[in-house]
């Protein structure tokens, strides 16, 4: 079937037991549904009560006719039937009270009350040519009413609360029990077809709206309140046909769906072979109602047996509200229409292969589902995938599926072994809980080692090396290797293999061989520099920044001096050594900073000047050799203001270098007045130097003294800017002098006034303060005779009468334990009174 196809929203099944037994002697009639019981009525006038499954578990001979309606109370204790020969029994099942009459024509429709086994509602009603109400009354009599005639034969009543709707050859009537009052008509729309072929359906959804079908047509109506401003004579309850549409094919009954509804529909067709209308399957179709039309939400055709030969009102529908059981009654079959549920919607897709959204589903409803398995639907998706050649996507699931269970995994595991597919499971299998045997893991690695190298060396980086037993794969890889001794993937392997196996040796040989970054973390890792004291020029061939790194920051596990020595024979390897040690530490190296001169010098210039610089344990005689035989003249320049030949050093400046800029930095750096001399002397003959002293030397020497000396006549560059320069240089010191001496004078004035307000502050005396002359407390213990004591500003206090006389002419006092040190500003005396 295409694949596009919908899921059906119902399934179906046939009443079977004791409903197969009455139907092949007997035909159906008519049948009602109560939620714990069906009535079956059949064209030899029996009743039968059954249970859900069909099994006979009562029977009643009412006639000898047809049996034309069976109508039960919503308790399901009592029973009305009708049948053709005009016979209405209404009679309890539990109980002796019973109801016979028999009228003279025959009576197509009974109704009891909805709550009939009460008491006081003691009703039902029957239709013939008719509506007659019969109501028990004074002395268990039975007093009939008419309710309606005149208008044909009653073909259809429904008694739902407190309204009874009923269809006659002209339309639909409800009546308000209540009011006993007739509240609506609805006519019929197709008046050509004979009511009696193609009998209009009737069903209450609830209490208060009425679902009609008739012929093709379809209307929904709600019965509302009359607002009480427009009553007047009319009844208090109204009708509004809220919904109505036209069906294909014609109506044999309805029944409600939640908001949806569910039409049983008669089809008639054109014979392919003898082009005569002949009637077709009938049709059980859900839709959903808009208010002109209707949307198909699904539709099925039934194959019920005889349907070549029924017409439309051989068809009933009735339904059970609770469960959403739907039934279909034909002379010769019973089908059971139900809503599908989610093991259902799973069936459909197994069915539809859709295997991917049935495990979804059954994930999600597996508290709830009883027929299917997770692990069922996920193996036979497995094997679909792999029917399908999807090997790859039938692994990822595995992982989903399968889960913990190492039987299954093992199990699927042979099964790609067998289609030669073990690759597209290797990347999923598992690695930790669960772990499969090691068989299954070696076997994996032998197909990878026969075809794909690569694949290999990934899975053996990727997978624990406990999962499987290292030696026989690391012969393995061997045997292969005498094969192909340089393939490269085979040897990281290999030396991967020995890391697990712990025979680091081997591992590490490998790597050096192969110049493998791992190299330096194995050896980190294992803690391996006892095996690397004699391949330390092999590390630095491979990175030499690396093994530098790592030979320095283990020097405890590999000396200073061994390092050295093992490159003595490569001295481009061993200034980078020493070189990233010196810049760790001055002075750890200090033995081979003689060789490290030399070292620079050949490898490294422009670090030699900085190592010049920064090392107090190079030899300078030695460096200065070095620098003149290769004609370095910084280097040389830098090492004689060192030696204190500054002289020398200006002169190989301005003669070698010409620069005079440079040669004033330097007499700047040694500021030497015979430096200065020097450079005039030398300049004075060359203007361009004569330019460069005179806007240069304005804040080290006199520009008068250069001046002086320029010969007259000499033809200097630029000579008018340079004295401007000076100029404003001069400006420029006897500003920043005059600002100096301002800022000066001011700081004093401030700190003088600090001072002064700071020695005007009081002095806490309490009781605590002890005269430092006699050692008794400063203030008296009668606080009303008057005192004299004298505080210092050092805070040493006084009784005035223990302080001695002073002997100069000046009446100032000092403090004698300070003014034995030293006597100053701050010494004065507050005398306090009181």
């Amino acid at each position: 079937e295409d694949e596009s196809e919908e899921e059906p929203k119902l399934k179906y099944e046939r009443l079977s037991n004791g409903v197969t037994e009455i139907l092949q002697k007997d035909a159906a009639s008519c049948m009602t549904v109560h939620e714990k019981f069906l009535a079956l009525g059949t064209h030899y006038g029996i009743v039968y009560l059954l249970d859900v499954q069909g099994n006979i578990t009562q029977k009643f001979d009412v006639s000898p006719v047809k049996i034309n309606q069976i109508s039960l109370d919503e308790s399901g204790e009592y029973m009305g039937v009708c049948s053709e020969d005009g016979k209405v029994q209404v009679f309890g099942l539990y109980s002796a009270e019973e109801f016979h009459e028999t009228f003279d024509c025959p009576i197509k429709i009974v109704a009891v009350h909805p709550h009939f086994v009460r008491s006081h509602f003691k009703q039902f009603v029957t239709g013939g040519k008719k509506l007659l109400l019969y109501e028990r009354g004074w002395m268990n009599r039975w007093k009939p009413s008419v309710l309606h005639e005149g208008e044909g034969n009653i073909r259809n009543v429904k008694w739902r609360g407190h309204l009874i709707a009923w269809a006659n050859n002209m339309g639909v009537k409800i009546l308000d029990m209540i009011s006993k009052q007739r509240i609506t008509n609805v006519p019929r729309d197709d008046i050509s077809l004979r009511p009696d072929m193609y009998p209009c359906s009737l069903c209450w959804k609830d209490n208060l709206t009425l679902i009609i079908g008739w012929g093709n047509s379809v209307k929904i109506c709600s019965v509302k309140e009359r607002h009480a401003s427009e009553m007047r004579d009319l009844p208090n309850r109204y009708v509004e046909i809220v919904f109505q549409f036209d069906t294909e094919f014609y109506i044999s009954g309805l029944a409600p769906l939640c908001d949806q509804l569910v039409i049983l529909s008669y089809v008639k067709e054109i014979s392919e072979k003898s082009e005569v209308e002949c009637c077709a399957r009938p049709r059980l179709d859900i839709v959903q109602p808009l208010p002109e039309s209707c949307e198909e939400i699904s539709s099925d055709a039934l194959t019920v047996r005889g349907f070549q030969e029924n017409e439309c009102r051989d068809y009933h529908l009735e339904y059970s509200e609770g469960e959403s059981l739907f039934y279909i009654i034909s002379p010769r079959d019973v089908v059971v229409a139900k809503e599908r549920d989610q093991d259902d919607h799973i069936d459909w897709l197994l069915e539809k292969k859709k295997y991917e959204e049935a495990l979804m589903a059954a994930e999600i409803s597996q508290k709830t589902i009883k027929k299917h398995k997770i692990l069922d639907i996920g193996l036979a998706y497995i094997n679909h995938l792999v029917e399908k050649g999807e090997y790859d996507l039938a692994a990822r699931k595995c992982q989903k599926i399968l889960g913990k269970n190492t039987e299954l995994w093992e199990f699927e595991v042979y099964k790609f072994k067998e289609i030669g597919q073990l690759k597209a499971i290797s990347r999923y299998l598992p690695r930790r809980d669960p772990v499969l045997k090691p068989l299954i893991y070696e076997m994996v690695l032998h197909e990878f080692l026969e075809s794909d190298y690569e694949g290999f060396a990934t899975l053996i980086k990727e997978w624990p090396g406990d999962l499987y037993n290292n030696t026989i794969i690391v012969q393995a890889v061997v045997d292969h290797l005498k094969k192909d001794p340089q393939n490269r993937t085979l040897l990281r392997t290999l030396a991967e293999l020995y890391t697990y196996d712990q025979r680091y040796g081997r591992a590490l040989e490998i790597y050096l061989t192969l110049r493998h970054k791992d190299v330096f973390q194995l050896i980190h890792k294992h803690n391996l520099f006892s095996s690397i004291r004699d391949k330390i020029v092999l590390l630095m061939d491979f990175d030499s920044e690396k093994a530098v790194d790592m030979l320095l920051d283990n020097e405890d596990k590999i000396s200073i001096d061994r390092v050295v020595e093992e490159l003595e024979n490569r001295p481009e390897l061993q200034h980078v050594y020493l070189h990233k040690l010196f810049k760790r530490d001055h002075h750890k190296g200090q033995r081979y900073h003689e060789k490290q001169i030399s070292l620079y010098a050949e490898y490294d210039r422009p670090n030699l000047l900085p190592f010049l610089r920064d090392s107090t344990h190079c030899p300078l005689e030695k460096a200065l050799e070095i620098c003149q035989q290769r004609n370095f003249v910084e280097e040389t320049v830098y090492l004689l203001s060192r030696m204190g030949n500054s002289r020398s050093a200006l002169k190989m400046i301005m003669e070698e270098l010409q620069d005079v800029d440079k040669a004033i930095e330097f007499a700047k750096e040694q500021d030497d007045g015979e430096l200065w001399e020097d450079l005039i002397l030398y300049s004075i003959d060359k203007p361009p130097f004569i330019t460069g002293l005179l806007n240069n030397i304005g804040t080290h020497v006199d520009p008068i003294l250069l001046i002086h000396r320029i010969k007259e006549g000499m033809e200097i560059p630029n000579l008018r800017d340079s004295l401007v320069k000076i100029l404003q240089d001069y400006n420029l010191q006897i500003l920043l002098r005059e600002g100096c001496k301002k800022i000066l004078v001011a700081d004093s004035l401030s700190l003088l006034k600090k001072m002064h307000r700071t020695q005007m502050k009081g002095v806490l005396v309490d009781e605590e303060n002890i005269c430092e002359s006699c050692l008794s407390p400063i203030l008296p213990s009668d606080a009303s005779k008057s005192f004299n004591v004298v505080v210092f500003h050092c805070r040493h206090m006084f009784h005035k009468e223990c302080l001695p006389v002073s002997n100069t002419v000046s009446s100032l006092q000092f403090c004698n334990i300070c003014s034995a040190k030293h006597r100053g500003p701050g010494s004065a005396i507050l005398e306090m009174k009181k």
